[in-house]
C-alpha cells in the first residue's frame, strides 16, 4: 500500500477564476488541447521516499516542432498547497511551441518543512538531466522555472546550487516569484502573520525566530556570476517585487542575459488564465530562443 501524506486543497483554479472574473472582464479558463504528435506522460515517479513515491510529468513536442530545450516548472501554491496540474495549460502550450516541459511533484509543507521541497525540485532536475537523451534533449539545455512560491523555488535552485555538487538549469524562468523574503517589502507580507505565514511554516519559524534560514531561503542573496540567464514575468503586484532589483544588478554587473516583463494590468497567478497565459508563453518562447542563439553564436565561435 502507497504512503499517504496531508494534504492542503485550500487553492484551485476555479476558486481563484471565481475570484477573478469581476475585476478582469474577459478572462478565460484554457482548454488543455495537445495537437497531433504531442505525446503526455503522466506520473512517472522519479524519486521514492521510503513507500513514498513523487511523479512528474512530461509533456513532448510534436517531433516536426522539437526543439532542443527542456523545462522544468515548479507549481506555486504558498509552499503548502497547489499541483503540478496548474501548468498543464501552460505546459502544453510551450510543448506546442517545441519545447519539452516537465511538471514534479515536490513535498509540501504540511507533508514536509523546508529543504524536503527544494531536495525533491532538485532531484527533479536531475533526472530530467539524466532522461534527457529519452526525451531528445542535452541535458545542458534544460531550464528551471516556476510561479510564485514555486518561483522562488526555482530561483533559490537556480542561484544557489553548487556547480560541482548540483544539477545546473541553463536558465531561470520566474513567474511573480519573491527573490528576497528578508527585505521590508517582503516581510510586511510573507512575515505579517508571524510563524502561522505560509513561508514560516514552510521554513520552520517566522524571520525573528529564524533569520538565517530566510536569508538561505531566499535567491537573491545567493546570486552571482554564475547565475544562469534569467527571464522574470511579472504580475505588476508590489509584494511580488521584493528582491528584483538586486538580482538584477548582479546580472547586469556580470554580462548574464536578463529580461523583466510587467503585465499592464493582470492577476497575480496569470499563468493560470486567458489572455494573460498567452503573453507568458510568447515572453518564454522568445527568451528561450534567445538564449539557444546565443550559445550557438558561442559554438560558432
Amino acid at each position: 500500500m502507497a504512503a499517504t501524506h496531508p494534504v492542503d486543497d485550500s487553492y484551485t483554479i476555479a476558486r481563484r477564476f471565481d475570484g477573478y472574473r469581476q475585476e478582469y472582464p474577459g478572462i478565460s479558463w484554457p482548454a488543455v488541447a495537445p495537437r497531433t504528435g504531442q505525446i503526455i506522460a503522466f506520473d512517472l515517479a522519479y524519486k521514492s521516499i521510503g513507500d513514498r513515491d513523487l511523479h512528474i510529468d512530461v509533456f513532448a513536442p510534436p517531433p516536426q516542432r522539437r526543439r532542443n530545450q527542456g523545462l522544468l516548472l515548479v507549481h506555486g501554491g504558498a509552499w503548502r498547497s497547489g499541483s503540478k496540474a496548474h501548468f498543464y495549460a501552460l505546459a502544453n502550450l510551450l510543448s506546442q511551441r517545441g519545447y519539452t516541459v516537465l511538471l514534479p511533484e515536490y513535498r509540501l509543507a504540511p507533508e514536509a518543512p523546508y529543504p524536503a521541497g527544494m531536495e525533491d525540485i532538485r532531484d527533479a532536475l536531475a533526472w530530467a538531466q539524466d532522461h534527457a537523451a529519452t526525451y531528445h534533449l542535452t541535458a545542458d539545455h534544460i531550464a528551471v522555472g516556476g510561479a510564485s512560491s514555486g518561483g522562488q523555488m526555482a530561483a533559490l535552485l537556480a542561484y544557489r546550487g553548487t556547480p560541482d555538487r548540483d544539477p545546473q538549469p541553463n536558465a531561470l524562468i520566474d513567474l511573480d516569484g519573491v527573490l528576497d523574503a528578508t527585505s521590508p517589502l517582503a516581510l510586511q507580507y510573507e512575515n505579517a502573520a508571524g510563524p502561522e505565514s505560509p513561508l514560516a511554516r514552510w521554513l520552520g519559524g517566522s524571520f525573528e525566530q529564524m533569520p538565517a534560514r530566510w536569508r538561505e531561503a531566499s535567491a537573491a542573496l545567493h546570486v552571482g556570476p554564475g547565475a544562469p540567464p534569467t527571464l522574470i514575468v511579472s504580475s505588476g503586484t508590489p509584494r511580488f517585487t521584493a528582491g528584483r532589483e538586486h538580482v538584477l544588478s548582479v546580472l547586469q554587473r556580470n554580462g548574464i542575459k536578463n529580461r523583466v516583463y510587467t503585465y499592464a494590468r493582470a492577476p497575480h497567478d496569470f499563468w493560470l488564465f486567458q489572455p494573460f497565459l498567452s503573453v507568458a508563453v510568447d515572453q518564454i518562447d522568445t527568451f528561450l530562443r534567445a538564449i539557444d542563439a546565443d550559445q550557438a553564436e558561442r559554438t560558432r565561435k
